[in-house]
């Protein structure tokens, strides 16, 4: 089942219809041209061509049967015609060397990791947050890969189930789905199956193995190391939306040498108040950077909330930063571990 396991920015996305009338009849005359799109030109093939790709003999690893958050899908191919929502999605898809295959992308946070730029370059942006369910179907994608759960918005036109009746395949990733914690097991897993998906699972293992390089370096450093109390503000004025215990959030932090004092939340994210903060007194406070907002104007509202000004973290200014890139389940992973283990024990850095 998929459950709201995404960060505020996610929780309230996407336009909402002038009438519930007239979205249904513009959804489902969409839904019905893609249908027929589909079954003429093979997603952008001529129809000899989707025949050939119909009756040739598949791939070995083919057909591949896949259960992703209560969705089980059969893959004939390797999928083709990727559209990737939320920038997690993308990097997964380009560390894993896929973006031939990658036909549109949307919703960034901030910028592609350096090493991808190039090939990110290459993939047309279908829309600067999420597209429109016409926007999306007029790529002609054979599947749609999404890191948060409102990539794929029913009311939007974009559910999964109706994405499957245009013929159109999807993957979520499984953070916004897991009912148990999630944990570097979690993101190879993810990486693994994408890589399966697409007929590549080499590619997954040397990425694997190349993740864990840098947790275990980081891990050698922080030997020994007593863990420090840490507080997510991810956002909230009124009460503080923050990482709880069943995201990567909680292990970016346990990886980093810290301690999450809101680990006892039974989900990624969640609310809490203020006073609830100061009752757990948090010795550093690591604010997840959305790019919409500074930093130091997050900084500054939680230095002058009465309630924390107690708190050990507010009393010595003591703050680490990830953007919101970082603070997800992807391929960035092992590099936020190591920058939030460099901010919250500077000293086994030296």
């Amino acid at each position: 089942m998929e459950t709201d396991q995404q960060p505020s920015r996610y929780r309230h996305t996407g336009r909402r219809p002038a009438t519930a009338k007239r979205r249904i009849a513009r959804l489902t005359a969409a839904a019905t041209a893609a249908a027929a799109l589909l079954a003429t030109t093979g997603c952008g093939g001529s129809p000899a061509e989707e025949s050939r790709a119909e009756t040739g003999p598949a791939p070995a690893g083919y057909p591949l049967t896949v259960s992703n958050c209560g969705v089980q899908t059969t893959y004939q191919r390797p999928p083709q015609r990727t559209v990737a929502l939320n920038q997690h999605a993308t990097e997964v898809l380009l560390a894993l060397g896929l973006e031939k295959s990658v036909t549109a992308t949307g919703y960034l946070d901030d910028k592609v990791l350096p090493e991808y730029q190039a090939a990110y370059d290459r993939i047309k942006v279908v829309a600067k947050e999420y597209p429109s369910t016409e926007a999306l179907l007029a790529t002609e994608p054979d599947l749609v890969y999404g890191g948060y759960s409102s990539a794929f918005d029913e009311k939007e036109g974009r559910g999964r189930a109706a994405l499957a009746k245009s013929g159109i395949h999807t993957h979520l990733n499984i953070e916004s789905c897991t009912s148990g914690p999630v944990t570097t097991a979690t993101v190879d897993e993810e990486v693994r199956t994408v890589a399966k998906i697409f007929g590549v699972p080499g590619r997954a293992e040397q990425l694997v193995k190349k993740m864990h390089a840098t947790l275990d370096t980081v891990a050698g450093r922080l030997n020994g190391v007593r863990p420090a109390k840490v507080f997510v503000y991810d956002s909230g004025d009124k009460t503080a939306f923050t990482a709880g215990g069943r995201g990567i959030g909680n292990e970016l932090i346990r990886l980093a040498g810290g301690a999450n004092v809101f680990a006892d939340v039974p989900k990624a994210f969640g609310d809490v108040s203020f006073e609830q903060v100061a009752e757990r007194a948090p010795e550093v406070i690591a604010i997840y950077d959305y790019g919409d907002r500074p930093v130091a104007e997050k900084k500054k509202f939680l230095l002058a909330h009465p309630a924390l000004k107690d708190v050990p973290a507010i009393k010595n200014k003591r703050f680490a930063v990830l953007p919101l890139s970082s603070a997800v389940l992807g391929v960035r992973v092992p590099a936020a571990v190591d920058s939030l283990a460099h901010q919250i024990h500077p000293d086994r850095f030296k």
